[in-house]
């Protein structure tokens, strides 16, 4: 008998650059990760396309669901993320882990119709820059959103349109493909704020870019919850903020000084309502002054620095941290303020420069102290 050698096919043979790439950002989609994918198999080339989730930190079980795709197959990846959070630092941060040459955007909530997925990545090897899928165009929709919510996303797309030098239709979309190398030449200019991901690189290209756009149907969600609350309209508008205003002055030092000025009614009207009640003006200033605080501090947390929240015995600490930086700013204010007084400017430019003073001395410190960067 003669020896039957058989021959298998090397790892080489087998493995094909990804002329693909999928990114999607997850927090807590546990139950949409595998019928995503499996959507995702159905109309995407057989070889040569991967896909990368992006996880927040996610706590119901996401990182192990997407572990037992990566262990059935070898296009699937994972970046697991701690101490930070955010749809489009997330999007770039997968876009920076492929060596596809084009990369793809979408949402795990399984919202974005994959069926024009292979349409848009036709888009940028045709020679577009980006493509993105509308809501807005014609044969788009908003699927069976409440009115509602149809309203705020129109007014966010009015808004968007106004002041976006690269025109689309649906600006507010997180539905999209784009040249890996476009985003490369980008990073510096990007904000990485909030959810828009699309704006961001519209907003940030110099130069006029090639556009396509293919309409979809917008779906509801069918597992999981939305992460839709009132802090993604607070990072849509510090991400405006943050491209027109951004190189002279952070987008996030305005939000802060909005919480500030929240703290001072809170201060007056607990200062009159405790002063009506008989309580002396030392104790009611002292307490007030405490809760206008502990209320700027937990309105910061909420959304000024959303993205550094602090939870459980972190918040007793920069707590504390807080009211310490706030203490060296009062001192700061009101020295500065006395300083100018006695050199004879004005009470009221004196008073303005103590307050100036005292505020970015609070930003800063309280950025650097209480709610570091890990």
């Amino acid at each position: 008998m003669h020896n039957l050698q058989l021959s298998y096919p090397s790892a080489e043979q087998l493995w094909v650059p990804p002329q693909y790439g999928v990114i999607i950002p997850t927090f807590e989609e546990r139950d949409n990760v595998k019928p995503l994918f499996a959507k995702l198999q159905a109309v995407m080339p057989e070889r040569g396309w991967e896909v990368i989730f992006v996880d927040d930190d996610s706590r119901d079980g996401t990182p192990e669901a997407i572990y037992e795709l990566m262990a059935l197959h070898p296009n699937v990846r994972l970046i697991r993320r701690f101490g930070r959070r955010g749809l489009s630092s997330a999007a770039v941060e997968g876009m920076m882990a492929t060596a596809a040459p084009v990369v793809a955007v979408m949402d795990a909530d399984m919202q974005h119709d994959e069926a024009i997925l292979p349409a848009l990545l036709q888009s940028i090897d045709d020679g577009s820059d980006v493509a993105l899928g509308t809501r807005y165009a014609q044969d788009g929709s908003c699927g069976s959103w409440a009115q509602s919510r149809a309203l705020i996303s129109r007014f966010a797309t009015s808004i968007a349109a106004r002041v976006n030098k690269n025109p689309v239709s649906d600006p507010m979309s997180g539905f999209l493909c784009v040249r890996r190398d476009l985003v490369v030449e980008l990073m510096p200019r990007l904000s990485l704020i909030g959810f828009k991901i699309l704006l961001d690189i519209l907003m940030s290209s110099p130069r006029k870019l090639k556009i396509s756009e293919i309409p979809y149907h917008f779906r509801c969600r069918t597992a999981g919850e939305s992460k839709l609350d009132v802090n993604v309209s607070v990072d849509f508008m510090l991400l405006l903020l943050e491209k027109k205003i951004g190189r002279f002055v952070p987008a996030r030092l305005f939000l802060f000084l909005a919480v500030g000025g929240s703290g001072l009614v809170v201060h007056l009207l607990l200062l009159r309502s405790m002063l009506a009640l008989g309580t002396s003006f030392m104790v009611a200033q002292a307490v007030a002054v405490a809760v206008s605080i502990a209320s700027n501090f937990s309105l910061n947390n909420a959304l000024t620095y959303r993205d550094r929240r602090l939870r459980g015995w972190s918040m007793v600490r920069g707590l504390l941290s807080f009211y310490a930086v706030c203490g060296i700013g009062a001192i700061a204010n009101v020295g500065v303020a006395s300083f100018l007084y006695l050199g004879h400017e004005r009470w009221w430019v004196a008073g303005i420069a103590g307050a100036v003073i005292g505020a970015v001395w609070n930003y800063v410190a309280s950025s650097f102290f209480t709610w570091r960067r890990k």
